[in-house]
């Protein structure tokens, strides 16, 4: 029987909390219309933006703006970047390989500990990139849009991206201090 560290397991969770939160932000506004980074009300209706688009437009890498003043070289390659997020968010699957390494530090060894945090100080530094970006391209977006008189604001997709973010720093450091519990196994006195 092996003894289980209770010091990896806040950092398991962690890991996996991130892992869902970077889901639902990868599957975003065209796919999944619950979750957007940016809201705008026009005279036809909310338009929802999203990783791959946004409200009624075609599903791809990259996207101009239904805003003419918003279509820059700049602002369109930066909605290329939003495929930080779908590649199983690169953080998405690194929390997911985090999580997996996780169980095994949790349930048999310290390297499974010791490579969860790794992997999620990894993802940690992933998902702050793709946050900031997400930050500054929607922040331009949506002061352009208030500047025209129309009511824009974040959408929740900013927000569940950082809590993956505060999920990842937090498992990285709850990881990293479960690297030094106790790994032992228990001997019981049939075995001898």
């Amino acid at each position: 029987m092996v003894n289980v560290s209770g010091a990896a397991l806040p950092g398991v969770f962690l890991c996996f909390s991130a892992m869902v939160l970077l889901l639902f932000v990868a599957v975003s506004e065209p796919v999944w219309n619950k979750v957007s980074f940016l809201d705008v009300r026009m005279s036809n209706g909310t338009t929802h933006y999203g990783c791959f688009g946004y409200t009624n437009h075609d599903v791809g890498i990259g996207y101009f703006f239904s805003n003419g003043r918003l279509n820059s070289v700049v602002l369109h390659h930066l909605t290329k970047t939003l495929i930080l997020h779908p590649i199983a968010s690169v953080a998405c699957g690194l929390s997911g390989i985090a999580f997996a390494f996780g169980l095994i530090g949790a349930t048999y060894h310290r390297t499974g500990t010791i490579l969860m945090a790794l992997i999620a100080g990894l993802a940690f530094l992933t998902t702050f990139v793709a946050w900031v970006i997400d930050m500054i391209l929607f922040g331009i977006a949506r002061q352009r849009y208030r500047d025209e008189g129309l009511w824009a604001q974040y959408g929740n997709a900013n927000w569940l991206t950082l809590g993956a973010l505060v999920a990842l720093i937090l498992g990285f450091c709850t990881s990293a201090f479960g690297t030094f519990g106790r790994y032992k196994r228990k001997r019981t006195d049939m075995a001898y």
